[in-house]
């Protein structure tokens, strides 16, 4: 962590990046690093490719990310810090490939998937968050923590380890939020925004979903399949989804849950034939600790963590499906 830390410092203009369709600890993270910098009078930019769900827009500076990227304009950056991202890929396919052009490319991540990308590099799979790394950046680098940089960090341990339900929970998770209450972070407030009311179109899709559920031979595998019709029958957005797949994941004997979500992308055949239709699938995992999901979503180019992780996937949902339950018998 030292020569981030001296890099840093010594930084002028700088890219701060999370992955795609963040979380709270992809926001929490990015925001409370870029804010830290410009406290140390750095120039930044806040990136994240997605748009940013609504129960994170109330995050401080929440409104300083941008979806944008100039490529004419990233001549001008001395550093990229890519942060909670296993592979530069996660901040979005053509973000990557500009971000790479940038100098030195700093990784920091707690995921055990990571892919070591980058010029310097500070992994720790023991953190429960990304945000507790970046609280220990900033303690590191003598930077004082005010009230948003400690709601951002706050949220973002808050998110990721479930509350404090989840099993990466550890003591210095309390220990961190202690110290961000302190700092004036109003737990009530946050947990009202993150765990806030849910909206008509997720409880109808809720009841789609739960119709789905399928259950391996052996019980120790369930599955549940959001397609492209649910969504728009319900009128869903993206954020909607999250946390479907836990109702999966806490029936009785189960081990691991999956979430097959179906995203439709067109692409032109050859010679000049109609466009047909393309069938592309991200995958959730979760596991109640029992079974490294992350190994078993790195076999499909995925990543994660032990209890939680995910890839995309092009196939036949039968096909898919098949696979997904095929991995049961080795439960």
């Amino acid at each position: 962590m030292e020569k981030i830390i001296a890099h840093l410092e010594k930084s002028g203009r700088l890219l701060v990046a999370s992955h795609v369709k963040p979380d709270g600890d992809a926001l929490g993270s990015l925001i409370a690093a870029g804010l830290c910098l410009e406290t140390m009078n750095k120039q930044v930019t806040f990136f994240n490719e997605s748009p940013i769900p609504a129960v994170y827009r109330f995050l401080p500076g929440v409104d300083r990310i941008t979806a944008i990227l100039e490529p004419d304009n990233l001549c001008g950056y001395d550093t990229a810090l890519i942060l909670d991202c296993s592979d530069l890929d996660r901040v979005g396919e053509q973000a990557s490939s500009y971000i790479s052009q940038i100098p030195v490319v700093i990784n920091v991540d707690h995921h055990i998937t990571n892919t070591e990308f980058g010029d310097l590099q500070y992994i720790d799979i023991r953190a429960c968050a990304a945000s507790q790394i970046v609280y220990h950046m900033i303690k590191k680098m003598g930077v004082s923590i005010s009230q948003d940089i400690a709601t951002s960090i706050y949220t973002g341990i808050f998110t990721d380890t479930g509350s404090f339900r989840f099993s990466n929970t550890n003591k210095a998770a309390f220990e961190i939020c202690e110290e961000m209450v302190e700092l004036g972070v109003d737990p009530y407030n946050v947990a009202r925004h993150v765990y806030g009311p849910y909206s008509l179109a997720r409880i109808k899709l809720l009841n789609l979903a739960l119709d789905t559920i399928e259950i391996s031979a052996n019980g120790k595998l369930s599955m549940m399949t959001l397609t492209r019709d649910m969504l728009n029958e319900t009128g869903t957005r993206q954020e909607d989804v999250d946390g479907l797949i836990n109702y999966a994941r806490r029936i009785e004997d189960v081990k691991v849950a999956v979430l097959i979500q179906e995203a439709i992308c067109w692409r032109s055949g050859r010679q000049q034939e109609s466009k047909k239709k393309k069938h592309n699938y991200h995958v959730s995992l979760r596991s109640d600790g029992s079974v490294d999901v992350a190994s078993i979503a790195a076999v499909y180019g995925g990543g994660g963590h032990l209890t939680a992780a995910g890839f995309n996937f092009d196939s036949s949902i039968t096909d898919l499906k098949d696979g997904m339950l095929t991995l049961a018998n080795k439960i």
